[in-house]
């Protein structure tokens, strides 16, 4: 057992810090979510939706955004067309738990993980924003697309993003930087 004690100790950390910050998260999309009568999607899915216009409109585009009325997402529109949707997955904020847990489970000194964690969390949902954007862009000029650009090329960017933190964090801030 003393062998393994790093793994059960990284493990018991990960789990535990996953656990509690899903379980909040959970709990505000329960309170916040409508998904009886008029849909209503979570204030953050609504905020990421409403920031990814203003960087559309940053770069030319005549964008808008509006809850969807049959179902739990933010429709985002280009020249009027509806172009592409914000669900809950897309807000970032379960990938921001999962790099959370992964920074506390190879904790740093507590300034660092706490630092870290916030930087690398905003960093995350930034990229977040311009991702959903160009992938607006994308299936607006290129609908034909659509699939081989949600399904492969833009989880690259965010899961790159975040491998990217890790690898940084692992190798420069935790304790087990050699």
């Amino acid at each position: 057992m003393k062998k393994h004690k790093n793994v059960v100790l990284f493990l018991i950390k990960f789990f535990a810090t996953y656990f509690v910050l899903f379980a909040i998260y959970a709990t505000y999309l329960q309170k916040s979510q409508q998904k009886e009568g008029a849909f209503e999607t979570a204030s953050i899915t609504t905020k990421v939706a409403e920031q990814t216009v203003y960087v559309l409109e940053f770069f030319g585009f005549h964008a808008d955004y509006m809850q969807h009325k049959e179902e739990l997402s933010v429709k985002l529109l280009i020249d009027n067309i509806y172009t592409a949707r914000v669900i809950e997955g897309c807000n970032s904020i379960s990938i921001i738990i999962l790099f959370i847990a992964f920074i506390v489970a190879f904790a740093g000194s507590i300034k660092a993980t706490i630092i870290f964690s916030i930087l690398g969390s905003l960093f995350i949902y930034i990229i977040n924003i311009f991702r959903i954007a160009f992938l607006t862009v994308m299936v607006f000029k290129y609908p034909k697309q659509q699939e081989f650009l949600h399904n492969l090329v833009f989880p690259a960017i965010i899961y790159g993003t975040v491998f990217l933190l890790w690898v940084l964090w692992v190798n420069k801030f935790s304790n087990y930087k050699k």
